[in-house]
């Protein structure tokens, strides 16, 4: 079965340019290896690689698979490589920056054999993971098509096995202000596969990686550390073992499936609920880590109700900044997104998201549908009873506040939601008409 038709293919407009097309996007894009344009005198002299690894024609998807040991990672990998490779998609896979040092000599004592030893692995194992995730990514945006690089764990994991204070000089000594650069910024979905030491113990075992020797308490300890280390990133989907290990993977594959555009049996990813009240911050619980941003919503001109494929009611593209705030609530950073959104005569909602640069977010700002509001959120993520929960709080034009909520929703299985004690919800947010007020999509409308 092939991939059906992606944003970048539809014709364009016979009046103004779609902004569904990736090249619609700003063309002055950065070299990768460089702090300047790319000048358009030079353009006719570079070969079609070299301009589509500027300026790649179809999009790339960066998913990071982490977790804690014997989550199913590995097994992972290897079913969405062939899965993503029949349907047009390129697909590299990057391995685990540690595991290749662990692999090729370095022993596990070499952490503690010299002061401050720790940092300075993870600070190599940093310079590998961002070299071969670059090197990966500039290979596979040269080749020109649609294209997935799945990553055996990301930069954030490394938090995970550190003390906050070495962690923090780590991020000094790379000049890292905001690790949004290494979340959000840098990867479109974070998929955690929860151990099997935590639901699932008679299958726990590490006879698949020499690597890992932890205990069952241990894994379980890390799974937590590293699910809490990803804590903000808004595509954060968490696979526990609630359902069999098939089930387990079968989610995985359907999860990626509707990242990437292609035809899913998942229909519901999260639940929405209407709270009273923003949550009062002091109320949450010591042990639950949150992430706070400000979001910019701001819905584009290009919207053709009139569209080619015969499937799609509709379609219309959002961008988005999202700026993360310290506990002090100072900024510390912002990154940007860009969204197409196809709603389908079936009932479907078919997403494709990019991240973005702040110089294409400025040159898309300029075709805002100026028949909307710019939308304005504070929004509150946070992890309860591994679950991912994010709270909307919206600012302008509205007063409304939106919990959205994970759920487990495949073939077989049931939506549950284990709510936190510490919101005030008020009620369900169904997808019947009468709540489509309550969509930024409609709160965004000039009335």
């Amino acid at each position: 079965m092939s991939a059906p038709p992606l944003p970048y293919d539809r014709k364009p407009s016979n009046t103004t340019p779609s902004a569904f097309s990736a090249r619609n996007l700003s063309q002055t894009r950065l070299r990768s290896n460089s702090h300047g344009p790319l000048a358009q005198d030079i353009s006719a002299e570079l070969t079609e690689a070299e301009v589509n690894s500027i300026a790649p024609p179809a999009p790339i998807y960066k998913i990071v698979l982490t977790g804690g040991p014997c989550g199913g990672k590995t097994t992972s990998m290897a079913r969405l490589s062939p899965y993503l490779r029949e349907r047009g998609f390129e697909v590299i896979t990057c391995p685990e920056a540690f595991s290749l040092l662990v692999n090729n000599g370095m022993a596990f004592d070499y952490l503690s054999a010299v002061k401050g030893m720790d940092i300075v692995v993870q600070d190599t194992v940093m310079d590998m993971q961002i070299g071969m995730e670059d090197g990966f990514e500039r290979v596979l945006r040269a080749r020109g098509k649609p294209a997935v690089l799945l990553c055996d764990r990301g930069l954030m994991d490394g938090s995970a096995y550190m003390k906050d204070e070495d962690w923090n000089k780590l991020m000094q000594k790379r000049e890292i202000g905001c690790v949004s650069e290494l979340r959000e910024g840098r990867y479109n979905a974070v998929f955690h596969l929860v151990t099997a030491a935590e639901g699932a113990e008679e299958y726990y075992t590490l006879e698949n990686n020499a690597v890992r020797t932890e205990s069952p308490e241990l894994a379980r300890s890390l799974d937590s550390m590293t699910l809490n280390a990803w804590v903000g990133h808004p595509s954060l989907k968490i696979f526990d073992n609630s359902t069999d290990f098939e089930t387990k993977m079968q989610r995985v594959v359907e999860e990626t499936a509707r990242l990437v555009g292609l035809p899913t049996h998942l229909q519901k990813v999260t639940t929405k609920f209407l709270l009273k009240k923003e949550p009062d911050l002091s109320s949450f619980p010591k042990e639950v880590a949150y992430q706070i941003f400000e979001v910019e919503k701001v819905y584009l001109y290009e919207e053709n109700e009139d569209v080619s494929q015969e499937n799609v009611l509709k379609e219309y593209s959002v961008i988005r900044k999202r700026t993360s705030l310290r506990k002090s609530g100072k900024e510390s950073g912002s990154v940007y997104g860009w969204t197409s959104v196809q709603k389908m005569k079936d009932g479907q909602r078919i997403e494709k998201k990019r991240i973005i640069t702040k110089r294409e977010y400025l040159s898309l700002f300029n075709n805002r549908d100026k028949t909307r509001h710019i939308v304005r959120q504070k929004r509150i993520s946070f992890l309860w009873n591994i679950q991912s929960f994010n709270v909307h709080v919206f600012k302008e034009p509205s007063d409304v506040c939106i919990l959205h909520a994970q759920v487990r929703s495949s073939p077989g299985s049931g939506d549950t939601v284990d709510m936190p004690s510490f919101l005030d919800v008020d009620r369900l947010i169904t997808d019947s008409v009468e709540d489509e007020i309550y969509g930024a999509y409609q709160i965004s409308l000039i009335k």
